[in-house]
Formats: C-alpha cells, structure tokens, sequence
C-alpha cells in the first residue's frame, strides 16, 4: 500500500485492511465529504504550490488542510487509481444559476470518470455543499444521496458534451445545472491544474480570492466559515453567527479542525 493511499484512508477514516469496492464508494465519498473541507486558504494567504501528487499529499493528508476542486479530485484519483479503478480526470465550466449563465472563468472545474462494468460514472468530492456523494451515471438515470438528487445529462455546450445536474435537499425545488464537462478531452498530467490555480488566484471574476472561505458537509447538514459569518444547516434547520475577523481562525479550528 502505498503512503498515498494508506495517509487517505487514515484522514477519512476508513480501515487499511478494507478493499474499496465499487460499493464501497459511496462510504468514500461520504467520510471524504465530512472529513475533508472545502476551501481556498491558500488562495487568500498567497501560500500556493504547484499542483503535484507530492504537494496534494503533503496538504491534505500530512498537514490536514483542504482545498478547492482542483486538489480534492485529483487526489481522489490517485486514491482510485491506486485501489485498481479505470479512472481519470476531467474538466467543466460550472453554471451560475442566480445569473443563469455559465461562468466567465472557462473549464476551471475539475472532476473524475470512473468506468465500472461497462458503464460511465461521474465522482466529484471538490464541489463545495453541492457533492452527490455517490456515483453518477452518465446515461441520465436520477441518483439520491443525503444531500439531494443527481443526474447526469448529454447535452452538447461549448464547454463539453454532459451536464451535472443537481435538487439539493432543503435548498432546491427544480432541477439546477451543475456544471458541463467533456468527456471526450480527459486531463492528460495534473500540471494543467496549475493553470486553473492561477486564474482562479487572479481573475476578477473569480468567487475564491477575495475572501476566506471553508465549508463542509456534515452528518446531518453543512456548516460554512467566512471572515464574517458561521452557517450552520442542521436537519433542515438554518442559523448563522456574525462573527469579526479575530474570530475566523478560533471557529476554523473549533469547527474544521484547521490550525492556521
């Protein structure tokens, strides 16, 4: 067993003698979800590394940090790919449903294919409170997790040829679009992720250099830390906490376990 896969397992808490099945996946995808937060940390303390299967190691499994989608899949993928899965990583363009546009950041959302018994399944662990927790296909077929319902679309746009589309519990009564991906162009070397860093580090449009950000789903909700606000969803139940910026690193710690 290899350090990348034994350090992933012990941060998600899943045994080392345990083979991952396919079945097993959604255990994955759920212990990953509640253990591992989504944030850009790095981002906003100009503290950034090239994106290599060494750094991903050394930040979210040695110094327990989290990240953005183009750290968590890719390190899931390593972690498949070393469990004997037929995987590999793609790219999308994620939908801004309050402006009903696609963003203008291009394919800067990164995600994962898996192949298993012939069929296509979408998996994503980087995509903030919205995750499925679960594989979906691609054939369209409606998929439910805790955190909502899943499917996934052929849809030809400029950005790829399916769609993620997602009804989030407690938060949706329509169908929302996720983001399109394509299929057909998989990432060839984690490098290029080093290009979706750098925009999402220096464009204006981009949602995760301006302030700090972490969320997290948790066993019965997601809880969400800003500079200025703590979320926390519960059973349905919503309340937020002012708090000022002396209190961001005590509430990061408290409740994400981060140490800054």
């Amino acid at each position: 067993m290899t350090d990348l896969n034994r350090l992933f397992r012990k941060r998600i808490g899943y045994p080392e003698n345990e083979t991952i099945t396919f079945e097993a996946l959604k255990t994955v995808l759920e212990k990953a979800a509640v253990t591992i937060p989504f944030e850009n940390l790095s981002i906003i303390t100009k503290n950034t590394k090239e994106i290599t299967r060494e750094n991903l190691i050394e930040k979210l499994l040695v110094n327990n940090e989290g990240g953005l989608c183009y750290e968590l899949n890719p390190l899931l993928y390593f972690f498949l790919v070393e469990s004997g899965f037929d995987a590999r990583l793609i790219r999308g363009e994620v939908f801004n449903n309050e402006k009903n546009a696609w963003s203008d950041l291009g394919r800067t959302h990164v995600a994962i294919l898996l192949n298993h018994d012939g069929e296509t399944y979408l998996i994503d662990s980087g995509f903030g409170g919205n995750l499925p927790l679960i594989p979906v296909p691609l054939t369209g077929e409606i998929v439910t997790s805790r955190n909502g319902e899943f499917r996934v679309k052929k849809e030809e746009t400029d950005f790829g040829d399916f769609i993620l589309e997602m009804k989030l519990k407690n938060k949706h009564s329509n169908w929302n679009i996720g983001y399109a991906f394509d299929s057909k162009h998989p990432v060839s070397h984690v490098c290029e992720f080093d290009e979706i860093q750098s925009i999402l580090i220096h464009k204006e449009e981009s949602p995760f250099n301006k302030r700090p950000l972490i969320t997290q789903l948790t066993k019965n909700g997601n809880k969400t830390l800003t500079n200025t606000t703590f979320t926390k969803m519960v059973d349905g139940i919503s309340t937020k906490e002012e708090i000022d910026s002396n209190g961001f690193n005590e509430y990061a710690k408290l409740h994400f376990g981060m140490e800054l």
